[in-house]
């Protein structure tokens, strides 16, 4: 073989070897799914997990590493069926191979899939359901959203100080009971007389006859926890259409019962209603306004995010994260780990992380009152009560 044509298969070589090694890296898709409510009564709670899921997608796509791609698989649970949500999550971790699900409204629904995520170690990121239990039924679930305890309790510490005597009317299921056991226990801890009780079938919209046992029992104050979205805004109307308002009980809750969204529904009955919680349309933080600009943005000027579409939008960014960390190479346990302690300091409702020992949400709570600002109700935050941990946890179980 002459010189010539040596130098040329030489530089030919080099060639090839330079195209290779600048070929993209291998593609990469990250199966994530997503089981919501998007039929049904309570379809509008569903509807802002996909408003904040398809948003943080939207404005962060181009933040994941080159070659990454994450596909959001929907699929509908159609509100509390615990055995269908059960069936979609196994078809999405059998059929579909997801390496994370997410989403979930309802507590039935995401305690029917919790055993089904251990067996298969899959992470699951509960962006909504909120009763404190559902955490400790399996090691691969952590939550972005919130639990009632974190609300009830300190309001119940609350209310004490101001009044002598309560009413509580919960909806009849897991979030229910621990909004009334979280209430109960702080507010009887501070001198406070419970003078009744009463628990509604979820998802109701005809509260008379439990209204007017609380008017009859004419307590100081009325504590009340019904699923947030249209259940809210009838409660609040019959609060008002009986005249338990005139009558001079006071309503407070946490804020599931005066959601940003509703309250153009609700009239002027939730003018003065006290609530604690996470979150408010109306909240000042930078991130906050800078949410829902892009909020309005993307859905319309009077389109208003909740609690839930920023459950749904902190637990995408947790997504991305451990995504991003893993370069889309998915293994569940390093997930987790990943998980605990995960911090946003940046989140709308104001700094978040997850408790690295009970995969549960850390945040700011805030008692805020219901007013009229600039022509519109808003949920005024008046005083912000610090970090708070799930009190369930502390005060009753060790994980």
């Amino acid at each position: 073989m002459n010189f010539r044509r040596r130098t040329i298969l030489a530089g030919a070589a080099a060639l090839g070897a330079a195209a290779a090694f600048a070929l993209p890296a291998q593609a990469v898709t990250v199966k994530v799914g997503l089981i919501n409510t998007y039929s049904g009564r309570m379809a509008s709670n569903g509807d802002q997990i996909q408003k904040a899921v398809d948003l943080y997608t939207k404005l962060h796509a181009k933040d994941l590493p080159p070659g990454v791609k994450i596909e959001i698989i929907k699929r509908d649970d159609t509100g509390i069926n615990p055995e269908t949500a059960k069936r979609l999550a196994q078809e999405l971790i059998v059929r579909d191979k997801v390496q994370l699900l997410t989403g979930v409204v309802w507590t039935p629904n995401a305690a029917a899939i919790a055993p089904l995520t251990k067996e298969a170690k899959v992470p699951f990121i509960i962006m909504n359901a909120a009763t404190s239990f559902l955490t400790t039924l399996s090691p691969y679930i952590a939550r972005t959203s919130m639990t009632l305890w974190q609300a009830s309790y300190p309001l119940g510490q609350w209310a004490a100080k101001k009044y002598k005597t309560a009413y509580i009317a919960v909806a009849d299921y897991g979030p229910g009971h621990d909004a009334q056991n979280g209430f109960t226990k702080g507010f009887t801890a501070g001198g406070g007389k419970i003078v009744g009780t009463v628990r509604m079938p979820p998802p109701t919209q005809d509260f008379a006859a439990y209204l007017q046992r609380v008017k009859d029992a004419k307590p100081d104050v009325l504590f009340t926890f019904v699923p947030a979205g249209k259940s809210a805004t009838a409660f609040i109307k019959g609060f008002g259409e009986l005249g338990l308002r005139d009558a001079g009980i006071k309503l407070i809750g946490p804020g599931d019962i005066v959601t940003d969204e509703e309250l153009p529904n609700m009239g002027d009955v939730p003018i003065g209603v006290v609530t604690m919680f996470h979150y408010s349309a109306a909240g000042k933080r930078p991130a906050n306004r800078k949410f829902v600009a892009e909020y309005h943005k993307a859905y319309g000027a009077n389109a208003w995010p909740n609690f839930i579409s920023v459950g749904a939008w902190d637990a995408m960014q947790a997504i991305y994260d451990v995504v991003r960390a893993q370069k889309g190479h998915i293994d569940p346990d390093k997930t987790m780990l990943l998980l605990r302690g995960w911090k946003n300091p940046n989140s709308p409702r104001g700094p978040i992380e997850i408790d690295p020992r009970t995969r549960d949400i850390v945040q700011h709570e805030y008692i805020r009152v219901t007013r009229k600002v600039n022509g519109h109700l808003a949920n005024v935050e008046i005083e912000d009560i610090g970090l708070v941990k799930d009190p369930w946890k502390t005060i009753n179980h060790k994980e």
